[in-house]
């Protein structure tokens, strides 16, 4: 009895820790999926890095001159002094100290430099992010469009086996002809087809989303959830465009690039600018006539000569580069209004295409079916019409799920156009 009673609690315990586990096995929704692709995605920490590294150039860049130090020393005897040799006697010692005098502010304007350049690497990752998010966005409607797919295949199927059924029955009644109930079987391949296809579209697209998450979890385990629809309500055009100005990171960096290379140039025109080498020496000279006096100081001030202007080419270099930082911010500029006006337009044109589906069409295909369905069981239409109409329901709705999810994707577009989610 007690080894009976111990069994049934190591099996309750068992059931309850599946159940755990089932439970815990939660769908992903957007902003979870979004979360963890910003925190796993090798090619964004990747990019982080390269932040981290353009920041420890600004160090590099605002190094100062290292001081020089020399020892030196002269007046060594190498013959002797009336048969005594004492070589050292008068040797006379120096320690010299030189010092790089970096002018016209060169020190500040490269820390400047390398500043800025960690800004546009910072609005460049940022818009490597705005493109995998896109890539991201695309895989996550993927899912949830071949869930949605899946899930109308699998109620067509079902709907389907019931007609078949009643088909069956009517055929043992004498009701129908067996080539009637021949042709109702072989077009149920049809639906299976479109099941087991479902099934592979969900497979890939869940493969696809869990490579850009950068996670090993086994597809079967793997799920997201979100709200598959559309909204008919859009910003005007020019709010967007707005947006989009505002908030476009390769804008914005572009930008950037104009206000580093004014930089770079103002730092070509001061490296043109010579830099002078103090230098101060201290001597230990024993042959002054004063035998009481043996050290002395010494310092002295070293200029170069400008002959010969060897800066000149990047000072030109320089200066031409801002002009082609500002044509490359105007290019820039001009394919952000490209990118707004091509979603813009798509996202139009897709809603124009849904909404007769939402007030009309899909509503229809269901009376269609339902009634041509009612009429063939009572005898009051042919198998042809009772096979078209369950095609051409199929057909509605699956084109209305392909429209939902080409409104997600060119939603999609649009955020990626703009620079941040304005449409969920």
């Amino acid at each position: 009895m007690q080894r009976l009673l111990q069994c049934l609690c190591i099996g309750i315990l068992a059931d309850a820790c599946l159940a755990t586990g089932a439970l815990g096995q939660t769908a992903l929704t957007w902003p979870q999926v979004k979360a963890k692709f910003e925190a796993a995605n090798p090619t964004l920490r990747a990019a982080r890095i390269g932040i981290d590294e353009s920041r420890a150039q600004e160090i590099t860049a605002f190094l100062r001159p290292n001081p020089g130090l020399s020892l030196a020393a002269d007046g060594t005897q190498l013959t002797p002094y009336r048969g005594v040799w004492q070589p050292f006697i008068g040797t006379q010692y120096t320690t010299g100290f030189s010092y790089l005098h970096e002018r016209e502010h060169k020190r500040e304007l490269r820390l400047e430099s390398a500043q800025k350049g960690t800004g546009i690497a910072q609005s460049q990752q940022s818009d490597l992010e705005r493109s995998l998010i896109f890539n991201l966005r695309s895989a996550f409607v993927q899912t949830l469009q071949a869930k949605s797919v899946l899930t109308l295949a699998k109620e067509n199927l079902d709907y389907f086996d019931k007609q078949l059924t009643i088909a069956r029955e009517r055929f043992k009644a004498g009701d129908i002809a067996r080539i009637d109930l021949d042709r109702i079987e072989l077009q149920r391949v049809q639906f299976e087809s479109d099941y087991q296809t479902a099934l592979v579209n969900l497979r890939t697209a869940k493969i696809q989303l869990l490579m850009l998450l950068n996670d090993r979890t086994p597809v079967d385990q793997f799920d997201v959830t979100g709200p598959f629809d559309f909204s008919d309500q859009l910003m005007a055009l020019d709010d967007f465009r707005n947006i989009a100005l505002t908030t476009r990171p390769d804008l914005r960096a572009a930008t950037q690039a104009i206000d580093k290379a004014r930089t770079d140039h103002q730092l070509a025109i001061s490296n043109g600018s010579t830099d002078p080498t103090f230098s101060l020496w201290e001597t230990h000279n024993p042959s002054f006539n004063n035998p009481f006096v043996n050290e002395s100081l010494g310092a002295s001030i070293s200029i170069p000569f400008r002959i010969f202007d060897r800066n000149q080419g990047e000072k030109e270099r320089t200066r031409l580069d801002i002009g082609r930082a500002e044509q490359v911010r105007d290019a820039t500029q001009a394919q952000v209004f490209n990118d707004v006006d091509s979603a813009h337009a798509t996202l139009v044109s897709t809603i124009a295409l849904l909404r007769p589906y939402t007030n009309t069409y899909l509503t229809l295909a269901t009376r269609v079916r339902e009634t041509v369905s009612f009429a063939y069981q009572h005898g009051g239409a042919s198998l042809a019409d009772f096979l078209d109409a369950q095609r051409e329901y199929r057909g509605v709705e699956v084109a209305y799920i392909n429209l939902v999810g080409s409104y997600l994707t060119a939603a999609g577009q649009m955020n990626l156009a703009v620079g941040r989610e304005v449409i969920q």
